[in-house]
This record gives structure tokens, sequence and C-alpha cells, in this order.
């Protein structure tokens, strides 16, 4: 089969609930989670530049889980409120970035780094 053509009809809407869950997190939590298990179950089948996107939001979970955990730490002096709240921005920005790439089915830009 032509590797244009299975590209092109890649199923995103999984891509897309994950972004979903993760917007969803800064609420509840537990749906990071969610979306943390369904982004390993795809991406193995999924096309190349829609691997860039589970990628993403695996690596996503964990440096957001990381820079929480030192956030929360260092809330007891104070500084770790400002932390929280980057990562929050960090995490939005993110996430609608995922979307939009997702809507345009072009794969993420830089989705091994730390910035957005």
């Amino acid at each position: 089969m032509n590797q244009s053509v299975t590209e092109g009809s890649a199923n995103t809407t999984i891509a897309n609930v994950i972004y979903v869950l993760y917007l969803l997190a800064l609420v509840s939590g537990v749906t990071a989670l969610i979306g943390l298990i369904m982004a390993y179950i795809y991406r193995d089948g999924a096309p190349e530049w829609l691997r860039t996107h589970y990628e993403l939001q695996i690596r996503t979970f964990w440096m957001g889980l990381l820079i929480g955990a030192i956030g929360v730490v260092l809330s007891w002096v104070f500084i770790g409120i400002p932390i929280l709240l980057a990562l929050a921005v960090w995490w939005i920005v993110r996430c609608v970035k995922g979307l939009r790439f997702v809507g345009e089915r072009t794969p993420y830009p830089n989705y091994l780094g730390w910035g957005f």
C-alpha cells in the first residue's frame, strides 16, 4: 500500500482525545494517567508523523510529573507556586499546539525537547 495514503488516512481521534484528557488533567489529575496509558498503547502502530504526537504526550506527562513534584516540594518556601503556574502554562501550550498540529496532520516539531 502507498505510504502517503496510509499516513494520510491515519486516525487522529485517539491523539486528540489524549490531548483533551491532558487538558482536563489540570482539573482532575487522573485523566493524564489515562492519556499516558493510551499514548503508550497507540504509538507503535501509528504512522511516523502521528508517532511524534504520542511521544510528545508521553514526554509531557513524565516531565510534568517531575516539574510538578519539584514545584510541590518547593511550595513550602513559596518558590514552588510560580513553578506550578509556569508548569500549567507549559502544559496548556503543548496540548493546544498538539491539537493544532494533529488537525493539520503534521508532525509535532521538536517533540523531544523541553520547550513548547
